[in-house]
This record gives structure tokens, C-alpha cells and sequence, in this order.
């Protein structure tokens, strides 16, 4: 997180960045040292190198294409204006803070990428694609933390009944102001 003035923007931590690069990249990588592997017939096992790389260099393919664009360097996820009438803002689209009916973070099935998706009391819906640069716990405690507090009550207890406080402080020394 950095703070700049009112506004906190939010970007993935360094430790997800390399868990990312390492997963996609070392999966590409690894497709292809078993196709080269397969394709050299040194081994008893060479058509399972081959056949192992052929169907994962597809998919590992694909999902590079989807979580490459997180690794711009500088990259702004989303920023909150964490006040009485403050906004989640994500590209060109606010939220106001008060308005926030339900927040959660999901994960899209087909490219395997979590979701913050923030619904509203009259319906509309804003999905901010993470690349899975956030964990989830961070997401519990910058969710807690900074909009949370100007939430409605009735958001308030949607809210208490997906955080576990405990887990929270058990894992990451976090403790809700409040309590």
C-alpha cells in the first residue's frame, strides 16, 4: 500500500509477484524442458515427457496471457479513500464506501485469477481483477482496516460473517480497532 494524500493505493506485494513469476514462468519453462526431453528419446519415459508437456504448455500458456498484464511495473490494482464519504476506485469507476451492500473476493474458474467483487444496495457490480497479486489474507485485513469502518451496519454484519477475526490475528498480528 502507499499512501498519497487521502488515498491509499493498492498493489500486489513483492512476495506474490515472485510466487507468480515463478509459477507461470517456471511452468512454461517446464513444459518445454519435458517436450525437448521427450523429443530426445534418451529414456524409457520419453513419450510421458512428451505427452506431459504438450498438454501443460497450452495451459500455462494461457494463463501467462491472463497474468501478464498485472506485471506492469507500477501497477495501481485499485485505491480507497478511507473517510465518512470515501470511494473504492478501480480505473475509471467509484464506489462510495457507504454504498457497498457486499465485498468478496472470488476466483474466476477459467483463467484462475481472484476477483474483488463489490455489489451495491441498487445492484450494480464492480469486479477488480487482482492477479492474484493480493493474498487473501491481506485482502481480509485491507478490507477490514480501511473500508470497513465507514461501512453500513447491515454491510458491517455481512462482513463479520466471512472475516475470522481470529485467523486474522493469529496469522498476521492483525486486531481490529474497534474491539
Amino acid at each position: 500500500m502507499k499512501k498519497t494524500g487521502e488515498t491509499l493505493n493498492i498493489k500486489g506485494s513483492k512476495f506474490m509477484y515472485a510466487w507468480m513469476t515463478l509459477v507461470i514462468f517456471g511452468g512454461v519453462f517446464s513444459s518445454l524442458f519435458l517436450i525437448k526431453q521427450g523429443l530426445l528419446f534418451e529414456s524409457n519415459y520419453s513419450l510421458i515427457y512428451l505427452g506431459g508437456g504438450v498438454v501443460f504448455l497450452p495451459i500455462m500458456l494461457y494463463l501467462t496471457l491472463w497474468i501478464l498484464p498485472g506485471f506492469m511495473p507500477g501497477k495501481v490494482l485499485l485505491s480507497i479513500v478511507p473517510k465518512e464519504n470515501g470511494v473504492v476506485k478501480y480505473k475509471n469507476k467509484m464506489f462510495l464506501i457507504k454504498d457497498i451492500r457486499n465485498i468478496d473476493l472470488i476466483r474466476n474458474p477459467l483463467n484462475l485469477i481472484n476477483d474483488i467483487v463489490i455489489e451495491s444496495f441498487d445492484g450494480k457490480k464492480l469486479k477488480i481483477r487482482t492477479y492474484n497479486l493480493i493474498d487473501e489474507l491481506d485482502y481480509e485485513v485491507m478490507v477490514d482496516k480501511y473500508i470497513y469502518p465507514y461501512m453500513t451496519d447491515n454491510a458491517k454484519k455481512v462482513w463479520d460473517r466471512k472475516v475470522n477475526l481470529e485467523l486474522l490475528h493469529e496469522e498476521v498480528k492483525y486486531v481490529r480497532e474497534d474491539q
